[in-house]
């Protein structure tokens, strides 16, 4: 049988996007509606499962199954609907507020499981929905609504609490990198076990230009490294500069001077088992070193619902249930009269 093509288009709603004009949340829609094309599962195929929060209106600009739910409960919702529907593929949409702060902890539990869900946060480092207080994401000293004279914590950094909680594939873009985000948006669906890909994403109302130090063009090819599988680590606006090893650490060198050479610069290997080196990659932060782009760790774990499907498929096989019903009645049961 052929293969349906799909295309973006059947992966859209007929439902007029409501976001402020600017905003990046377009930009990573439209990602999305490519990537999902280029994977090809069909929509009846698909869910997309959202929280609460700007980010969260997108299920309804997808023409597939969605599910806009509670304030930081995406992941448990869309850990239910895996395990129970372990054939469809499933998307959940958080922003940074959503997502790691009252949702921190479905967050970190559904990494630690590795449920095959494909995990998109939003980062503005701002609650937009509710004009304007900082977030977990929200630097040391940031002043908002909610911390007029600025902030007195340190934030969250997505990539160390995916590495904290053992995850296995981290992914990172900015809304305005259209091309690195349909690149990691296919890698996160094509993976088995949780995708996690953090997408940098300016809110032009609460937050305009936090991220300007990363997505100012003129200092963009310094500032960002895009990291590809089996390739050379090089950056740069002609790609002089590379990531070689300084003892334990990493440094950043220009080719063909102070003794560097090509074959000094590392090679990125996504896939290796040991996390080491997709840590200290998924922790630059654009000053001393440049900010990873790309597919940073892509390794192979079992994943928690096919383990859940096998062990239910051998249970019912071994006790011989039929239905919900049988499994209840076979143990020591009573009559109430």
């Amino acid at each position: 049988m052929e293969q349906t093509q799909y295309t973006p288009a059947n992966y859209k709603s007929s439902q007029s996007v409501r976001w402020c004009p600017g905003c990046g949340d377009h930009a990573i829609l439209n990602s999305l509606h490519k990537a999902m094309a280029t994977v090809g599962v069909p929509p009846h195929m698909t869910a997309v499962i959202s929280g609460i929060g700007c980010s969260s209106r997108l299920p309804y600009y997808m023409n597939t199954y969605g599910f806009h739910t509670i304030h930081g409960r995406a992941a448990a919702i869309a850990t239910g609907f895996k395990v129970a529907r372990p054939d469809m593929t499933v998307w959940q949409i958080s922003g940074d507020g959503d997502g790691l702060a009252i949702g921190g902890n479905h967050f970190i539990h559904a990494v630690r499981r590795n449920i095959d869900i494909n995990m998109l946060l939003f980062n503005n480092k701002i609650y937009g929905l509710t004009k304007g207080q900082y977030s977990p994401t929200s630097d040391r000293g940031f002043v908002s609504k909610s911390s007029p004279y600025g902030t007195t914590e340190d934030p969250f950094i997505p990539a160390e609490l995916v590495f904290g909680a053992r995850g296995n594939f981290f992914a990172r873009s900015i809304d305005v990198e259209l091309q690195i985000s349909q690149e990691v948006l296919v890698a996160a669906a094509r993976h088995k076990g949780a995708s996690v890909v953090e997408i940098l994403q300016n809110c032009v109302i609460f937050n305009h230009g936090i991220h300007n130090f990363i997505t100012d063009k003129e200092h963009r090819a310094e500032r960002t490294i895009h990291l590809v599988h089996g390739e050379k680590m090089l950056f740069g606006k002609d790609k002089e500069m590379g990531l070689v090893r300084d003892g334990f650490l990493l440094k950043a060198v220009k080719v063909g001077e102070e003794g560097y050479t090509m074959d000094d610069v590392l090679v990125h290997d996504a896939h290796t088992q040991s996390n080491f080196l997709h840590q200290q990659l998924a922790m630059m932060d654009g000053h001393d070193l440049p900010l990873a782009l790309g597919v940073i760790r892509d390794v192979d774990s079992p994943a928690y619902d096919q383990a859940v499907e096998e062990q239910v498929a051998e249970v019912r096989a071994r006790k011989n249930f039929s239905s919900l019903r049988d499994m209840v009645l076979a143990g020591e049961t009573w009559t109430v009269e």
